[in-house]
């Protein structure tokens, strides 16, 4: 989801609202109040008296007694995060769940639109973002695309690794073979992201060149852009490498797209934490070391078939 201060930054949510309480277990599903156009649940265990997870002496306080971790999220990005019959699942809901069981608390996402990710994290709304978000020098400085000063920046805990990749409709009618060949062409893209990026560098790379400009058309939110390009109105679409394969293999029963290419300029995928938040953004860094340690980490990426995302260790800001 393959990100704009974010892989994905600009998408209004078009998810109704809920929240999953855990009660005995059990993830049972009620009215969110006013959250409206969010989506939200839970994951993990929630704190208690005397807790025995590993990590959860080197929490802040203030997790250690709410026993909740809030993570804003975008949901529409499966394999890493979408709704599922009201439910937030996938790679990233999975990861925060392990996560939890190392730490001792649990994981809160609420699904909201992309663009303001950041700014409710630096607000204090969420306590991190995990939402495929690609982590880069931009987002760590808080710079636009002009290298303009937006804010502080936040910091990344690296833990998934993923590039972008361009998709067509099934049976490839144009015989786009890679991001080069879009010279001229409509691609359709969800705006305010690092692969609306790509696609505007390698648009300036077709007129360099002499050749026709790239067709960008942004949308709001990826699903327009598929919808673009199943429609016929875009030769080609562009997204996160995970993404775009889990797409092309469930949408239309595997009917309506394919990946075409190789991903390219991969980077990694990154928590993102409050720079003040340094206490937080370390023991997340350590928990994201146990997963990967103890193997759970890799059945997760297993699980949803994002198993060459995999990185041996985590990383603070290790995006450029």
């Amino acid at each position: 989801m393959t990100a704009s201060t974010i892989r994905r930054t600009t998408a209004k949510s078009r998810i109704a609202a809920v929240c999953a309480v855990a009660v005995a277990g059990t993830l049972l599903l009620t009215a969110c109040g006013d959250q409206t156009d969010d989506a939200a649940t839970k994951t993990g265990d929630g704190a208690t008296a005397e807790n025995s997870a590993p990590l959860f002496d080197k929490l802040p306080e203030k997790y250690q007694k709410s026993g909740v971790i809030k993570v804003g999220t975008n949901a529409e990005y499966a394999p890493m995060e979408s709704v599922e019959n009201g439910k937030i699942v996938g790679v990233d809901p999975d990861i925060a769940a392990a996560l939890g069981e190392k730490l001792g608390v649990r994981f809160e996402f609420t699904s909201g639109s992309f663009d303001g990710l950041i700014t409710a994290l630096n607000t204090g709304r969420h306590d991190i973002a995990m939402s495929s978000i690609t982590d880069n020098k931009q987002r760590q400085e808080g710079l636009d695309d002009s290298g303009k000063k937006l804010g502080k920046g936040v910091d990344f805990v690296d833990y998934f690794l993923a590039g972008t990749a361009v998709y067509t409709k099934k049976g490839n009618p144009e015989g786009i073979k890679s991001i080069e060949d879009l010279c001229g062409k409509g691609a359709a893209v969800q705006r305010g992201t690092t692969y609306e990026e790509a696609l505007e560098k390698q648009s300036k790379a077709c007129t360099d060149g002499g050749e026709k400009a790239v067709d960008i058309q942004s949308f709001e939110n990826d699903t327009e852009a598929q919808t673009r390009v199943k429609s016929g109105g875009a030769v080609a679409g562009v997204n996160d490498y995970p993404v775009a394969v889990d797409l092309a293999r469930k949408a239309g029963g595997g009917n309506d797209f394919e990946v075409v290419g190789e991903q390219v300029d991969a980077g990694p995928f990154g928590i993102a934490v409050n720079k003040d938040n340094t206490e937080l953004r370390d023991v997340l860094k350590e928990a994201v070391d146990a997963i990967i340690a103890d193997g759970s980490y890799q059945k997760v990426l297993d699980k949803w078939g994002a198993g060459t995302g995999a990185i041996p260790k985590a990383v603070i800001n290790g995006g450029k």
